[in-house]
């Protein structure tokens, strides 16, 4: 059984995508993090940089004590690692599958994530910002367009690369990106779209919070926090 740690955001859509995929039993447990869950301190045990998501797994490959994981890049090598599932066992194709997840979790996440902040939730709209992200955020999607120009999935066959990039993609129009102007991006984008595993991971993430919304009283617990 996989404990996952999980809230409706682009990462914890990553590990859902993994575990409907893989047909891998496992139980949601969610994480608010506008309410500030993620601070709690068992969920802190498992997730010691308060961000979702996190999973313990109670039936590790070796028989022993449970296994946490947190970050949702170890989460995804951890779990394909496990299942023996979408990433390959020979050297050249594993290189390539987690060139492309560490692209992600190093880029295209980061970049990303704050064109989002910047663009939607900042107070005060400071265009310097809003254009250096909105930018970087677009010359990635040209990088991965052009990537995906000659092969149906980003490392050939679908891996959990695929699974770590498309939930940072499902929001082109909040990241200011028009997807006509990356067709093979908008192609394959169009076939994880149409993935029942994928279309079950988002019903669930639905199902826990049909309006994700940042209000006054959850910034607090989303942006700004200090060490103490």
């Amino acid at each position: 059984m996989i404990e996952l740690s999980y809230w409706t955001t682009p990462n914890g859509h990553k590990i859902t995508i993994f575990l409907e995929e893989a047909g891998l039993p496992y139980q949601v447990k969610p994480i608010n993090i506008s309410k500030g869950a993620q601070f709690a301190p068992e969920f802190l045990k498992i997730a010691p940089n308060n961000r979702i998501p996190a999973i313990v797994d109670t039936a590790p490959a070796d028989g022993g004590a449970p296994i946490s994981v947190f970050e949702s890049g170890a989460i995804l090598q951890y779990l394909a690692e496990k299942t023996g599932m979408f990433l390959p066992s020979d050297v050249r194709g594993r290189t390539e599958v987690m060139a492309w997840l560490f692209w992600q979790m190093g880029g295209l996440g980061p970049m990303a994530g704050q064109n989002h902040h910047f663009g939607t939730y900042a107070p005060e709209k400071l265009p310097y910002a809003i254009d250096r992200y909105v930018k970087e955020t677009n010359r990635l999607y040209g990088v991965l367009n052009k990537r995906l120009a000659d092969r149906a999935y980003i490392a050939g066959d679908y891996s959990i690369a695929d699974m770590a990039c498309y939930p940072w993609i499902v929001p082109y129009e909040r990241q200011q990106q028009n997807i006509d102007e990356f067709p093979h991006l908008k192609r394959w984008f169009t076939a994880m779209a149409q993935r029942p595993a994928v279309a079950r991971a988002y019903q669930i993430a639905k199902d826990i919070n049909d309006n994700p919304t940042v209000t006054p009283e959850s910034r607090v617990h989303l942006f700004g926090q200090v060490a103490q």
